[in-house]
């Protein structure tokens, strides 16, 4: 399942770093920095859905 996220994870960016390569006025620096925002919102998100999932399944060990 980790493994899933992680390739939707990669899609996601490649897909993000494709679209943002034909723009010439944002430079290659902001294509960059949006491409590192969106991996880091991805990531948060997959870890607070993992403990959601453990909360709710009432797991001793909550870190994902």
């Amino acid at each position: 399942m980790l493994s899933y996220k992680n390739l939707l994870k990669t899609l996601l960016v490649a897909g993000f770093a494709f679209s943002l390569s034909a723009c010439d006025d944002g430079g290659a620096e902001n294509a960059g920095e949006k491409i590192d925002e969106a991996v880091n919102e991805a990531g948060n998100a997959v870890e607070d859905t993992c403990e959601d999932v453990k909360e709710g399944m009432k797991a001793e060990d909550k870190d994902c």
